[in-house]
């Protein structure tokens, strides 16, 4: 049970987090900061398809994370959610085709060791 949720926590915050950058990629950059223009940006971004799907898999991951609360200890839950990390950075790369630093993958790594870790 406690891993099934980690697994849900990590794919969909994973999913939230890449929505969030496409769809603001596709709305642009936020340059007007007075409460007006912020107002219609937020209405913009609020129509924006992959910010709705992004704000479902934030939904999703939060219950899971809650339920995973029910189960585990908060020093397991955080820590066993650092796959995270791991899973965005190859979605960045892979989807997104962004330059992935070798410091990067090797920071990733150390968290695939640490998330092994924690599994035994």
């Amino acid at each position: 049970m406690k891993w099934l949720a980690v697994a849900i926590i990590v794919v969909s915050t994973s999913a939230a987090d890449l929505l969030k950058s496409v769809g603001m990629r596709k709305h642009g950059e936020v340059r007007d900061f007075r409460p007006t223009a912020l107002g219609r940006a937020l209405l913009a971004v609020s129509q924006n398809r992959f910010v709705v799907a992004a704000v479902l898999a934030d939904i999703i991951s939060f219950l899971a994370f809650i339920g995973l609360l029910s189960v585990a200890e908060l020093s397991f839950a955080v820590p066993a959610t650092a796959g995270i990390f791991v899973l965005e950075t190859l979605c960045a790369k892979i989807l997104l085709k962004e330059n992935v630093s070798w410091q990067r993958w090797v920071g990733v790594s150390f968290i695939v060791c640490g998330i092994s870790i924690l599994s035994r």
